[in-house]
């Protein structure tokens, strides 16, 4: 198994070895099921797991207790927001831009990193394919911000892709984890059997090499940048006409209506007292 941490955003190798078990770590994910993306860094790290939504969806039936299953078999634990909202009450807050719930959530979350001493945050990568995943960057960004201004230990800040391959664009300055094939074994198992993810899970075997599922990638966070160009349209906007055309859905979710005022009303707290 091989490990490569190396410099940047003032993450050194040598100072600071991220998989030690003195350096405390946060997982902030915005729908339950993305830790399956990191599970053996899961299994290494042991962090504390914080969740914004139940991963309902549209049916209803909360995705939490897979998720809890895979936090008991990997010793994780549960954070102090682990669903805290439906899916559908986190789309309806982005709609109404409700600056203050998403900001109460990163000082929830900042005064955790402080008081716990913790290390470093993993998360979600803002791609443009999700708001949900969008918001939650831009949560940990506040958060980690907070967390640092009061200067009682720093917490670095990482990112994972949700929708490509980790093994995609892997740089020299990424947590690089390769899995062996007990590990790959254990992590497959627990895809194959996370209910509520079954299309999900078939979908994405079958459409990436099983190279994909071997390495585990977490990326310093140096730039509050979207993962998309500010003048492309993300794909969460694209799907969100076809599904209000569809009479799906009654109104679409957009960057510069929706999310862009959180953004910049989240960037603003940061740098109050929370």
């Amino acid at each position: 198994m091989v490990f490569l941490i190396l410099d940047r955003a003032g993450v050194r190798a040598g100072d600071f070895q991220m998989l030690s078990p003195d350096k405390r770590a946060a997982l902030v994910i915005g729908h339950p099921g993305h830790e399956l993306r990191v599970f053996h860094w899961l299994e290494r790290a042991r962090p504390v797991v914080f969740v914004l939504t139940d991963g309902s969806g549209r049916s209803g039936h909360t995705r939490l207790p897979s998720t809890t299953r895979i936090l008991d078999q990997t010793g994780a634990s549960k954070g102090s927001f682990y669903g805290r909202l439906t899916d559908g009450q986190a789309y309806q807050a982005i709609l109404n831009r409700d600056c203050d719930l998403f900001i109460e959530l990163a000082r929830e979350l900042a005064r955790f990193l402080v008081d716990e001493t913790i290390g470093y945050v993993a998360g979600d990568a803002a791609e443009g394919y999700n708001p949900t995943h969008d918001v939650c960057r831009l949560v940990i960004g506040a958060a980690v911000k907070m967390a640092n201004r009061c200067g009682v230990n720093e917490v670095a800040n990482f990112d994972f892709s949700l929708t490509w391959p980790a093994d995609r664009n892997v740089g020299n300055h990424d947590l690089r984890i390769e899995l062996d094939d007990e590990a790959f074994a254990r992590k497959m198992a627990a895809a194959h059997s996370y209910s509520g993810l079954e299309s999900e899970v078939r979908e994405a075997i079958d459409r990436n090499p099983e190279r994909a599922f071997r390495v585990e990638c977490l990326r310093p966070v140096s730039s509050e940048e979207m993962g998309f160009g500010q003048n492309d349209k993300p794909y969460y906007e694209e799907f969100g006409e076809k599904r209000v055309a569809a009479a799906k859905y009654s109104e679409v979710i957009r960057y510069r209506e929706h999310v862009l005022p959180l953004a910049k009303a989240l960037r603003q707290s940061a740098t109050l007292e929370f």
